[in-house]
């Protein structure tokens, strides 16, 4: 070899793991690594191709030549490909020029496990390491109290393509201006945590980041790999955990990606009916095959280790659950049992979690899942998946569905809103108002509520109000937390000019009060996700389009009486059930007038009267405001 000696980073014990599908840390091993050897300082290269006849990095070193590095293929059939270049170093670009056995194709491909990649359009990897001088030190030794499911958990959701942009040429904000700009906004607005959609490498923009080629490498579009780190470890000295999304779902065919990526089907499923998603028109990793499956745990144990990532939201879980997901009768194949369920997926996400968990159990995964399938976010141990959290699709269809109704009608569907306590229990769910429900034609959750101005506000104060007492957790997609009027456009800033009107700013400030509410009332988090933190007061009153129930925490003391009013009609002297004698105090209402609303609110205390009703014995009369929800402590 001219120039190149080997060096294996591999041993022996490394080789078996990855053969059963059990090496967790695959990006210590595989990819580019700056080293020195003998005295000498350079790049070790290792790339998974077991069925390539030659492999050679090519790169701006060696002027792309195919001829003048090639890489050894071990000894131990295990496919790997490696080498040592002398005098490389960091920022060198680099690529794979692969040579099949099996047929005449030669590829030249991205390297999967590179931690940084060339800003899209140019598509070559860069040697790069990932030395950071941490300092969330705090954060990190009590993650585990703001990541525990008895505390709260609210979501802001952010793409950080079109959060803000800036100056004339509209440009992305850096990951270091994310660090002032998104962290104060963030702590201001009181959210737990945020949510990144997709940062890991992504070839097109219109993709929203749902299409990844770079795994191992946050986009380079806003930044160094260093410089996210910087934005994590900024999040997290102020008290913000941080949520990716990650995508082992499906993955783009780009001639630079993973696709066909040593001549042959190496990560997509070789069967067209398990290995490319007719939705997206991608391709979808074969999960049955233990060397994939060693690459996408390493990936996701990766983004916990060395990016300090509080969670990970797995998406489109429903896609990789069923055979038939989005495809005709002819289109797939009943497993070995006649069903639909894809067994090497259901494995794969069952060892995926307890892999997780196993190593950073002060840490949550969280399944976008869109159906019925049981046990998703229970233990491997009880024959669930093992997800620490599922959004609750149908809780947010059902939702937006009755909201979007005038309010004449509502007494007609007050199911809509009811159903959802059927099963909140079942699974541990977050409610998401997400991205997902502001784009293709949908329009913004502002819009699509009924009635002139003042009602279309009242209607989403009071539906954010009605989001933030149901049991669950809470994910909000940006701009909706001031009420954003045009759906959303990943090619530009939020509309931040709406908040100089007063309706807009008054759903910032109802958010800033909900969120505030959530984290100091124990009743809202303390059993979210348990039979014992709910109870209806009344669900029947259907006429009037009123709705009534208990939160309850660990003490009884900590109760609160919440009442819905779906109406714009005024209600005096509504009575309904309390749990026990003393005096209601109203810690909270909608219709306030730094929310922009009419202000109507009860008086300070309101006496608990025994008289029964709502098969209670005791009982209480307030005032319901148009279009609101009060949230009562009993004293």
């Amino acid at each position: 070899m001219n120039n190149v000696f080997s060096h294996s980073l591999f041993t022996d014990f490394d080789i078996e793991l990855f053969k059963a599908g059990k090496h967790y840390r695959l990006y210590e091993k595989l990819g580019a690594h700056c080293i020195e050897r003998q005295g000498v300082l350079g790049v070790y290269f290792a790339v998974w191709a077991p069925t390539a006849q030659a492999v050679s990095v090519v790169g701006d070193f060696n002027y792309w030549s195919q001829d003048a590095h090639p890489l050894e293929v071990r000894w131990d059939a295990s496919g790997i490909w490696e080498g040592f270049i002398p005098g490389i170093q960091k920022g060198a670009l680099y690529k794979y020029k692969i040579q099949s056995n099996t047929n005449a194709i030669t590829t030249e491909k991205a390297d999967p496990f590179a931690f940084y990649c060339e800003q899209p359009p140019n598509t070559a990897s860069v040697v790069w390491d990932l030395d950071y001088n941490w300092k969330d030190a705090n954060w990190m030794q009590k993650r585990h109290q703001h990541n525990s499911l008895d505390q709260p958990y609210s979501v802001y959701e952010v793409h950080l393509g079109s959060w803000k942009r800036k100056g004339p040429d509209n440009r992305f904000l850096t990951y270091t201006e994310f660090a002032t700009d998104l962290v104060d906004y963030v702590v201001t607005m009181g959210f737990t945590h945020v949510e990144f959609m997709p940062i890991m490498e992504y070839p097109y923009d219109p993709s929203w980041g749902y299409q990844l080629t770079g795994y191992f490498a946050p986009s380079s579009r806003f930044g160094k790999p260093e410089d996210f780190m910087f934005l994590v470890d900024a999040l997290h000295q102020a008290g913000i955990g941080v949520i990716l999304d990650w995508v082992p779902s499906h993955f783009p065919d780009d001639s630079h990606g993973l696709g066909f990526f040593d001549g042959s089907n190496l990560y997509e499923h070789p069967d067209r009916r398990k290995g490319y998603h007719p939705d997206w028109k991608s391709l979808v990793f074969n999960y049955g095959r233990n060397e994939v499956r060693s690459f996408l745990i390493s990936n996701a144990l990766f983004w916990l280790q060395l990016y300090h990532a509080d969670a990970l939201r797995v998406d489109a879980v429903a896609s990789m659950l069923y055979l038939d997901y989005s495809r005709a009768a002819t289109e797939w194949e009943p497993n070995c049992y006649g069903g639909n369920e894809n067994l090497d997926t259901i494995s794969f996400l069952k060892e995926f979690n307890q892999a997780v968990y196993a190593n950073y159990p002060d840490v949550q995964t969280i399944a976008e899942e869109s159906t019925s399938f049981p046990m998703v976010s229970r233990p491997t141990s009880m024959g669930g998946l093992g997800f620490g959290m599922k959004w609750m699709m149908g809780w947010m269809h059902d939702t937006l569905n009755y909201f979007k109704k005038e309010t004449v009608y509502r007494k007609h569907h007050q199911n809509e809103l009811t159903f959802s306590m059927t099963y909140v229990f079942s699974e541990n769910f977050m409610l998401p108002l997400s991205h997902d429900e502001v784009v293709h034609g949908k329009g913004s959750i502002a819009t699509r509520m009924p009635g002139d101005e003042w009602q279309k506000f009242a209607n989403l104060r009071l539906l954010y109000s009605y989001m933030f007492t149901h049991p669950g957790a809470k994910l909000l997609f940006m701009g909706c937390e001031f009420g954003q009027s045009e759906e959303w456009n990943f090619q530009q800033s939020l509309d931040w000019h709406l908040l100089q009107y007063p309706y807009h700013n008054g759903i910032k400030e109802l958010i800033i009060a909900l969120n505030s509410l959530y984290k100091k009332e124990p009743a809202l988090h303390e059993k979210q996700f348990s039979h014992d933190g709910f109870e209806w007061i009344n669900y029947s009153d259907h006429q009037n389009a009123v709705l009534s129930f208990i939160r309850k925490g660990n003490n009884t003391k900590d109760d609160l009486v919440v009442v819905c009013n779906f109406t714009q009609i005024v209600r005096d002297n509504y009575r309904i059930g309390i749990p026990r004698g003393g005096n209601l105090v109203e810690i909270f209402h909608s219709d306030a007038k730094i929310y922009g609303g009419s202000n109507l609110q009860n008086a300070i205390e309101i006496p608990i009267e025994l008289i029964a009703y709502d098969a209670r014995a005791y009982s209480a009369a307030i005032q319901l405001a148009p279009l609101g929800i009060s949230v009562f402590k009993i004293i």
